[in-house]
């Protein structure tokens, strides 16, 4: 780059009024300032799990770094199937996963690029089922499992979760910003909806596709409230059902629930990393602020 470019830029920089030039440094202060914040409590997590019991009341509070030990997480392998529990979470989550972006980009493009009867109060529907805790449909699910002897099965763990008013908006709105000649070119040459939207839809849509997969994800191998209901038998837990069974009820348990805490959510740590750069140009596309 020339000086005389160099010198231009810089008067450009310095024309720009203060509140401009000063507004992004503050917004990188801030957001420093709260993954500092986010960290802090992961940090005091881990720095429990690798305590003794009792030094994890101890006051004042110290690092556990000269007295580290791995007890907590010894416990937790030894008194529990974690790694029976750890598969049953992957194969769910990825279950789930699967189904949800196969239904969900399904209706998706159905409402984006179909025209039928009825169908604003069917996409209002699904808004509305944005709205409605899931809280509110398991006891029904429950019953309906327990009548057909579905319970302790992947098939109750996996099916009531796969519905997803929120991916299925995702997608509508990612397929609404595809130009539309694309569709009417295939249509043209004879290709069929279904044609459409397996060659030219859905491979466009790969960062919605993966920002939706990431977020199904987590959801589900965090869920709690459903697997508890519908998996009674050890062997059928998932890792956060599982894990709330190794921590007695009575006792200092610090240790073991930080350790229990660290163990469930290793994985989605390395999914986020793996997967951040996804997210962002998933819901960029989408066209959300």
């Amino acid at each position: 780059m020339s000086a005389a470019a160099v010198r231009s830029s810089t008067a450009g920089r310095r024309s720009r009024p203060l509140s401009q030039r000063v507004f992004p440094h503050v917004i990188t202060g801030v957001m420093i300032a709260l993954a500092l914040l986010w960290l802090a409590p992961v940090l005091w997590a881990i720095d429990t799990a690798v305590k003794a019991e009792p030094d994890t009341i101890k006051i004042p509070a110290t690092w556990a770094i000269p007295h580290l030990t791995f007890s907590a997480f010894s416990t937790d392998f030894s008194a529990s199937d974690i790694g029976r529990w750890y598969i049953n979470s992957a194969i769910v989550s990825l279950l789930v996963t699967v189904f949800t972006v196969i239904t969900a980009s399904m209706a998706g493009y159905a409402l984006s690029r179909q025209r039928f009867r009825g169908q604003n109060l069917l996409y209002g529907a699904i808004l509305a089922g944005i709205m409605i805790p899931p809280q509110a449909l398991m006891v029904p699910l429950f019953r309906e499992f327990q009548a057909i002897h579905g319970l302790n099965t992947y098939w109750a763990l996996v099916l009531p979760q796969v519905p997803s008013p929120v991916a299925v908006f995702i997608f509508k709105k990612f397929f609404d910003g595809q130009p539309p000649e694309l569709d009417q070119a295939a249509r043209m040459d004879g290709a069929s909806w279904w044609t459409c939207y397996r060659r030219i839809a859905l491979p466009l849509s790969r960062s919605a596709v993966a920002a939706v997969s990431i977020f199904t994800f987590v959801w589900t191998w965090n869920n709690f409230l459903w697997p508890f209901l519908s998996s009674t038998n050890t062997p059928m837990m998932t890792i956060p059902v599982g894990l709330g069974t190794v921590i007695p009820g009575e006792g200092i348990t610090n240790a073991l629930v930080m350790a229990s805490a660290i163990l469930g959510a290793l994985p989605l740590v390395v999914v986020f990393l793996f997967g951040q750069r996804q997210i962002v140009e998933g819901v960029a596309g989408t066209g959300l602020k």
